[in-house]
């Protein structure tokens, strides 16, 4: 019989209790997950309750089931949960990496120009991209349209529309999340790296 450390007991609880929270997230009962991976639903149940051992297969068919991968259902937990920023103090950047996700970076910027008005000026370029407004107020622009963003409002737009961000009637706050896409948009275009309201 092995014995198991209390590390790994800590992690057999982890991943029971990740397949029932998943399972309760698809809104799916202990039967139709159960059929989706391929189990009898008691096994499931005592997967889910700690009375049967877990065994690989297993949880390689509960994984797929439950879309996601076997390392993101077996991961540990890090004890690096805060995580500080690199500071570019020429543009007054911050950016966070969001390690869970490699291709994603956040980037805080404070900006003091109107953004501009003539699309030529503006940026397009494949990707997804939010913004929050922590202070101020924000403006949007997507082509011609503008958007006015106050504080603790939030935009999600087509990034392949032409868009620009600046600030109205004084400085504002703001977090830019860029997907993969997005942020070498934003890298590549070094051109109007320093153009008013500009993200990054």
């Amino acid at each position: 019989m092995l014995l198991m450390t209390q590390e790994d007991e800590d992690l057999d609880g982890l991943v029971r209790k990740r397949i029932r929270a998943l399972r309760v997230a698809q809104g799916w009962s202990l039967e139709e997950l159960a059929s989706r991976a391929h189990l009898s639903q008691s096994s499931l149940s005592r997967i889910e309750n700690g009375q049967r051992r877990l065994a690989l297969d297993q949880l390689v068919s509960l994984s797929r089931a439950l879309d996601t991968t076997l390392d993101q259902l077996v991961e540990t937990a890090t004890d690096d949960i805060v995580i500080s920023p690199t500071i570019d103090p020429t543009h007054t950047r911050w950016r966070w990496a969001i390690k869970s996700d490699p291709g994603m970076s956040v980037v805080r910027h404070r900006m003091t120009e109107p953004p501009p008005q003539n699309p030529a000026r503006m940026r397009a370029h494949p990707g997804k991209e939010w913004i929050v407004v922590l202070s101020g107020t924000a403006i949007l622009m997507l082509g011609q349209r503008r958007f006015r963003l106050d504080a603790n409002q939030a935009a999600e737009f087509p990034t392949m529309m032409p868009h620009a961000i600046g600030a109205e009637g004084g400085p504002c706050e703001i977090l830019g999340i860029f997907d993969r896409d997005a942020r070498r948009g934003h890298q590549t275009d070094k051109d109007t790296d320093d153009a008013q309201g500009a993200l990054e």
